[in-house]
Order: C-alpha cells, then structure tokens, then sequence
C-alpha cells in the first residue's frame, strides 16, 4: 500500500493545515498515513532553525499567509494568543498513546490541535490542559504517568533524531518513499507523487 509519512509537532500552525488535508488526500489515493510525532524545539537546535516567529517580518507575513491558506481549505483557524507554548508534554502525550492506546492517538490529537488553532487555550495552563484532556477521555493524572513513561521520552527523541538523519529541518514535512517535501503549501507535490506510485 502507498503511504506517507508525516513528520509533525502541534505548535506549529502549518502542521495543523496539513493534518486537516492529509486523511483525504491519502484517502482518494489509496495511501496511508505514517504519523512520526517529532519535538520541532529539537529538530531547530540539531538543524540550526528557527521559528518564523523570531524573524518580526516573517513573523507577521505568516500571520496572514495562515489565515490565507485556511481560508483555502475552508478550515477553521485562529492565531493562538498564549504562544509560545512548550510542546514537550503534548508530543510525549502523542507518542505514549501510539505506544500504548492507538484508538485514542487521533482523538487526542484532533483535541490538542483545537485547542491550539480553533477555539486557542493556554496549554502550558494546567487547569486548561486538564480540560482539553478531558475532552480526550485523559485525565491529568494518566497523561502525567505517559509523559513520564521511559520509553515514551526516548521514542520522542528517536523519532526527533530520525528527522533529522533523513534531512527534515521543519513541520511539516512529508516523505513519499525517499522523495521529501517540505511545508503544508507542498502537499500538491505529495499528491501528484501518490499519482504515480504503485499500489
């Protein structure tokens, strides 16, 4: 079966474009999803990256370039206000439950990315995390013990080093066999490559 792989971290705005357009997409080509959690603090410091947030200009062409895009896609967006949030314990949160309870990885993923680019909470608040974990079927106290979890850190970390072996320097980005592509906006390239894939 083809597949693609998705490369990812919930803070950024760009990978949430993306997970809102990867199932279809894969879906009407008969793919599926490889979904690699990644903490992109990491992969900009073993890169020599950095958020778009840094650069002032950048910073606010972004600003308008994502409500662009989502007004494209027909997705709801909004800018989070409490940024810049830490998303160690969101993306551990991602990878213990691929680990250990694969039914609810895509709720709590669609959770996490509502809270944070749809109806925008603090997630660094825990009195507000614990809300959005609710929403999950999580209670604080079982995401503490995941995000704790030993195997879950070191996961979280392979998969960030795999990133960057392979040359991913951003999220999102997406492989189609050994082809990269880099950024949500490249997701025609994705699709055209699926074209010509075999099954």
């Amino acid at each position: 079966m083809k597949q693609v792989e998705f490369f990812f971290d919930v803070g950024s705005p760009y990978s949430y474009l993306a997970y809102q357009q990867l199932p279809k997409l894969t879906h009407d080509h008969d793919a599926h999803i490889l979904w690699h959690p990644i903490l992109l603090g990491g992969l900009f410091q073993a890169t020599g990256n950095s958020s778009p947030a840094t650069v002032p200009a950048k910073a606010a062409h972004a600003m308008k370039d994502l409500e662009r895009w989502a007004e494209y896609y027909q997705v709801p967006f909004k800018h989070n206000p409490f940024f810049p949030i830490n998303t160690l314990p969101l993306m551990r949160g991602a990878i213990g439950l691929q680990l250990y309870d694969q039914n609810r990885f895509h709720t709590y993923l669609a959770a996490v990315y509502s809270a944070m680019f749809e109806d925008p909470r603090d997630l660094g608040s825990v009195d507000e995390l614990t809300r959005v974990l609710g929403t999950a079927g999580m209670t604080l106290e079982d995401f503490n013990a995941l995000i704790q979890d030993e195997a879950v850190k070191k996961k979280l970390k392979q998969n960030t080093e795999e990133a960057v072996s392979r040359g991913v320097f951003g999220a999102p980005t997406f492989f189609v066999g050994t082809e990269m592509y880099w950024g949500q906006d490249r997701l025609l390239f994705v699709e055209a490559k699926l074209r010509t894939c075999a099954s």
